[in-house]
């Protein structure tokens, strides 16, 4: 279990809603057309930032993530403009599969309930 630092967690929170608003508003690269950002974890000493995002569309994955590794010097750039934090982290960014999960799990439990209905 990783622990997280109050200090981490609320850099995390800061960069996540500047990493999502930039991405909403600022970045023109159609490949990131409809990314949501799900999360941010810093590390210890906020040099490393990991940027999870997810897609609407699970086929569109991997343009996204070029996308946003095309866009990542932007990102820090802006972060750096918008944030008052002495260290900038490097981005990286990985898919959020526990949407695709959710969404799996979903599908699962409506089949299992028209089975049901249809055997009744």
């Amino acid at each position: 279990m990783k622990l997280v630092t109050k200090r981490q967690a609320r850099v995390g929170d800061l960069i996540k809603q500047t990493i999502a608003e930039l991405v909403q508003r600022k970045v023109k690269d159609p490949r990131v057309d409809g990314v949501t950002i799900t999360g941010v974890d810093v590390s210890v000493d906020l040099r490393v930032g990991h940027v999870f995002y997810c897609v609407l569309d699970p086929d569109r994955q991997q343009q996204a993530q070029q996308g946003l590794t095309s866009a990542a010097g932007f990102l820090r750039r802006e972060l750096s403009r918008e944030l008052r934090i002495k260290h900038i982290p490097e981005l990286s960014f990985i898919y959020d599969e526990s949407f695709d999960y959710g969404s799996k799990i979903d599908e699962i439990l409506e089949k299992l309930e028209k089975d049901e209905k249809s055997d009744s």
